[in-house]
């Protein structure tokens, strides 16, 4: 009754404060409608959440809450017409924005999926792009699928089974794997996809005109009985997995089940997208070769980024594959953007070829392992019931189940407004989530902040 009592007085002095200060004026805070009505932070993000979808106000995410304009009000142009002339909106938009957001100062980031600025070799990156900028035939069109060079370390770090021209340089892992997903399938296509799995294959396969199709995922990474029988009732021709610290759920395909992959999809006669985003990123033992490395006939797309073990600035990627599909994904990569900018590609080799990269990835492993395990520390101390059982070997995020019946979307607003960003579970999934969940990211922040982030995310769940 008095959560009841809370939200209808905070929705009543919102009703209030936007008729008095007219279209496109800023509305408190969620802190500050938090303190003034005494009402937790879930109460003020329902309270907002309800107005918006009145069209009285509207939130902007990293911006703050704002008096709704409307349409028709003098002097504004009407670009309602634009609704029906473009039609439904793609799915996992405003989740892909969301996951791009930056995070407000004095918020701790607990979410995000690129390291943390003092873990970024900024400095080796920067000498190896001024150096390549001063070389004149840097700037000169170079081959559409890249380097020799560049291809050739590609191609080296996926094992013996892709060669220097199996592969495409792309600006981006995202990119190429949008590019992958046209290249290889038509709309209508089933796509199976490991459930959870990365928001951005969802996004991308939903946008290409595809059936996203889920197949379960647990510790060991995704069952192969269970992709066996999606590929039986689906007929789908390609499989989206990431067998190395999977995102969000940290999962590493296990060694006893490589081969039983691998056979599911050879038996279906169809391709898997190795998404080897986190190569870069093992903190304990070492990690296992790629699948690409055996797979004698060509059922495994590869894809490797440089992006997430580096900085974000740096968006070079490459993806291999023989055969036919590797003709289509070079057709595909031309009409996508031609090539990636010749600078930033010699400035990529300089960089991989220097003593730099050894030292960096030997940094980057003793700095993840003490962020993951201050994050671990934080979770036991405050909040034991998200302590997760399984911990990742590797990679960026430590995947958290709620208790059941909580809304982990109003749980992350809340969050935010305590001051601490995470990432709420549910658009992780292609259909509907077996329980709520949080992705917790370890290497976006401090290891000195990771108690206080966690003492902020208590506060708001109790």
């Amino acid at each position: 009754m008095e959560n009841g009592n809370a939200a209808h007085r905070v929705i009543q002095d919102l009703r209030s404060l936007a008729v008095a200060a007219g279209p496109g004026a800023r509305l408190p805070s969620v802190r500050e409608l938090t303190a003034r009505h005494q009402a937790s932070p879930v109460t003020v993000a329902e309270a907002i959440r309800q107005l918006a979808a009145e069209g009285l106000i509207e939130a902007r995410p990293g911006r703050g809450t704002f008096v709704a304009t409307p349409p028709d009000q003098p002097g504004v142009p009407d670009l309602s017409w634009q609704t029906v002339a473009l039609g439904p909106r793609r799915f996992g938009q405003d989740e892909m924005q969301a996951l791009l957001a930056l995070t407000p100062a004095g918020t701790i980031p607990l979410s995000g999926g690129y390291l943390h600025a003092d873990l970024q070799p900024a400095a080796a990156l920067g000498a190896a792009l001024t150096r390549a900028a001063r070389q004149p035939a840097s700037w000169q069109r170079g081959p559409v699928e890249g380097r020799a060079d560049l291809r050739a370390w590609f191609a080296r770090e996926a094992g013996a089974g892709l060669h220097p021209e199996d592969m495409m340089i792309c600006p981006g892992g995202q990119a190429a794997l949008s590019s992958a997903l046209r290249a290889l399938t038509t709309p209508g296509d089933a796509l199976l996809v490991e459930s959870p799995t990365y928001l951005g294959a969802l996004a991308a396969g939903r946008a290409a005109g595809l059936r996203v199709v889920p197949v379960p995922a647990d510790a060991d990474g995704v069952r192969p009985d269970q992709l066996a029988a999606a590929f039986a009732r689906t007929d789908a021709r390609l499989f989206y997995c990431q067998p190395l610290h999977a995102n969000p759920h940290g999962a590493t395909l296990a060694e006893h089940r490589r081969a039983q992959v691998a056979e599911a999809v050879r038996d279906a006669g169809a391709f898997l997208i190795e998404d080897d985003y986190a190569r870069d990123l093992t903190i304990d033992d070492p990690a296992p070769p790629p699948l690409a490395s055996d797979d004698p006939d060509g059922h495994v797309i590869y894809l490797r980024s440089l992006t997430k073990s580096t900085a974000p600035g740096l968006r070079v990627a490459a993806i291999g594959a023989r055969g036919p599909a590797g003709a289509r994904l070079r057709d595909a990569r031309l009409l996508d953007d031609f090539f990636v900018a010749g600078p930033l590609q010699q400035g990529a080799i300089d960089f991989l070829t220097s003593p730099a990269w050894p030292r960096h990835r030997r940094a980057l492993r003793t700095a993840l392992r003490t962020r993951r395990d201050a994050l671990l520390t934080a979770l036991r101390r405050h909040l034991p019931s998200l302590a997760p059982q399984s911990i990742p070997r590797g990679g960026m995020h430590l995947w958290v189940r709620l208790a059941a019946g909580t809304d982990d979307a109003a749980l992350a607003a809340a969050a935010a407004a305590e001051g601490v960003a995470v990432f709420p579970g549910r658009p992780w999934y292609a259909a509907e989530p077996p329980a709520p969940h949080l992705r917790l990211t370890y290497a976006a922040a401090a290891p000195e902040l990771m108690d206080e982030a966690v003492r902020r995310l208590a506060r708001v769940l109790r």
